[in-house]
């Protein structure tokens, strides 16, 4: 009886795109052997995906076909290659051909006859199949274990970053980059969730390919993934990525603090935001002072009051309204008058040139000294080696000019860094005292609570009145509007008016060799306080 065959086909890669000629052209090369040898094919067989690992389903079916069937059957293939490129399915064909399932293989370039020589041969060729597949396999790995020594990015370029064909590496992409960093920073100040980041990214144009926001579990890798700080991580190992990094590492590292708060279990609670909650103390009994909602006269008021957590306690509940209203006389009272701000920042920069005119001078002095003392070495050496001086006298004499050496050039590091330890702190007390004037005309009270919480100490409520002392320097102001009122009430002209020792008023001075500050002023509470 004649042998009928099963044509099976097949290409490695599954997208329908890629090797669409390849199994066309296995179809047309079989059916011409098939025509040419008069062969009779009972079922075509066409599958697109790898031979390496078993789990083809087609290859699965026409195995199942030929257990069940009850005549022997042979397979036409254009090579043993396209059958299997691992044991389990090579041993599958091998033991059909060893129980008589399978009588005859048909390939356009393998010849195959079932004899020992002809099985022999055929396990020859599935062990070449699957020898090409493991070192294909290892030479991918190794080429990209070396890309990644190297600091280059094999794969797709992740939101933010592109592709470049030419360094075969990443490259921030000039729109999306910057995107991706204010998404980070607002993130890691608490601005987001992962439902509103990626919103906010579907805002600036970040879409996913249908259109709508990317999904959770993107946006949850966007904010976890270390190649945004330099580092890419691959099976557990670090590398220097040779990239330019997107966000620092501080800010990844606070993102991860956020998203891991995130991820604890919360209550089902009503949260309900009362702006000043915890920047105050009760005066009476040192307890914390909270917030909470009251009905009276028809309508739902908001009040502070006394916890009264550490025992009993006689202060009343204070509106909040009211102690909004206190709230912005006390950022008032460390409002600079108007004007003060851009003189106070301008003499700051006349000083800073003055100060690094000084620091010039003393680097070209101190530099004029280290060369003077690199040549008296040079003289020392030079003595020692025509034996004018003898060998302890030079000893001594190198070990003072060396500490001498070691001297200037410590001075010099030394002096370059003195500006910084007063322009910096200066600077950003004159940022924080203009911020005030803003907040009151914002009206925000969540920014005036924490510029309170930074400018001001031992905040209490008393006989509902809010207390507080300045921290210095920030009670220079408030103390200086304060004599200034007195004046306007006294009817004194403040430039003739001579006050008390320690309380004169504030002058901008500056003094050689001293920091610039403001004179005879020091801090004073606002209000006096029980004793707790």
């Amino acid at each position: 009886m004649k042998t009928k065959f099963f044509l099976y086909a097949r290409k490695s890669s599954e997208p329908e795109d890629r090797q669409t000629m390849s199994i066309e052209a296995q179809l047309f090369e079989l059916n011409q052997l098939a025509e040419r040898e008069k062969l009779t094919i009972l079922e075509t067989f066409i599958e697109s995906k790898s031979a390496k690992d078993p789990g083809r389903k087609e290859f699965a079916r026409m195995i199942a076909k030929i257990h069940e069937s009850k005549e022997p059957v042979g397979i036409l293939a254009w090579h043993p290659d396209r059958l299997a490129r691992n044991s389990i399915d090579g041993g599958q064909i091998i033991y059909l051909i060893d129980i008589e399932k399978i009588t005859a293989l048909r390939f356009s370039s393998f010849w195959f006859e079932p004899t020992p020589q002809g099985l022999f041969m055929l396990q020859v060729a599935f062990g070449q199949s699957k020898y090409y597949s493991d070192n294909l396999s290892e030479n991918v790995k190794r080429g990209i274990r070396q890309k990644l020594r190297r600091g280059e990015y094999a794969q797709i370029a992740p939101i933010g970053y592109v592709n470049n064909r030419v360094t075969k590496n990443i490259e921030p992409e000039p729109v999306k980059s910057k995107i991706i960093q204010r998404i980070y920073k607002e993130f890691a100040e608490g601005k987001h969730s992962i439902e509103s980041a990626r919103h906010r990214l579907g805002f600036f144009g970040i879409l996913s390919k249908s259109g709508k926001p990317i999904s959770h579990s993107v946006m949850h890798f966007v904010l976890t993934n270390p190649l945004y700080t330099g580092v890419i991580v691959s099976k557990g190992e670090s590398y220097e990525g040779k990239f330019q990094p997107l966000v620092s590492i501080a800010t990844f590292e606070a993102v991860q603090a956020k998203l891991k708060e995130a991820s604890k279990p919360k209550k089902l609670k009503r949260q309900h935001h009362f702006a000043a909650s915890g920047l105050l103390k009760c005066a009476e009994c040192g307890s914390a002072i909270s917030a909470q909602f009251a009905k009276g006269n028809g309508g739902t008021y908001r009040y502070y009051r006394c916890t009264k957590k550490k025992g009993k306690c006689s202060q009343s509940y204070l509106r909040e309204d009211l102690m909004q209203g206190q709230l912005k006389e006390l950022v008032q009272m460390v409002t600079l008058p108007e004007g003060w701000g851009h003189k106070m920042l301008a003499q700051v920069d006349v000083w800073q040139m003055e100060e690094q005119k000084s620091i010039i001078a003393f680097a070209q002095t101190v530099e004029a000294k280290l060369k003077e003392t690199e040549q008296r070495l040079d003289k020392l050496i030079n003595a020692f080696l025509d034996d004018t001086i003898d060998k302890s006298a030079y000893l001594q004499k190198k070990d003072e000019l060396v500490k001498l050496k070691l001297e200037l050039i410590q001075k010099k590091a030394d002096f370059g860094q003195k500006g910084k330890l007063w322009v910096e702190p200066l600077r950003g007390w004159l940022d924080t005292l203009q911020n005030a004037e803003r907040l009151n005309e914002k009206l925000d009270f969540t920014e005036i609570k924490t510029f309170l919480e930074k400018v001001g100490t031992n905040r209490f409520l008393q006989d509902k009145k809010v207390c507080m002392d300045w921290i210095a320097p920030y009670d220079m102001i408030s103390k200086y509007k304060g004599l200034q009122d007195v004046n306007k009430i006294e009817g004194i002209n403040n430039k003739t008016r001579e006050v008390e020792k320690n309380e004169t008023l504030p002058v901008w001075t500056s003094t050689k060799g001293a920091n610039r500050k403001f004179r005879g002023m020091r801090g004073a509470g606002l209000c006096d306080k029980r004793k707790l």
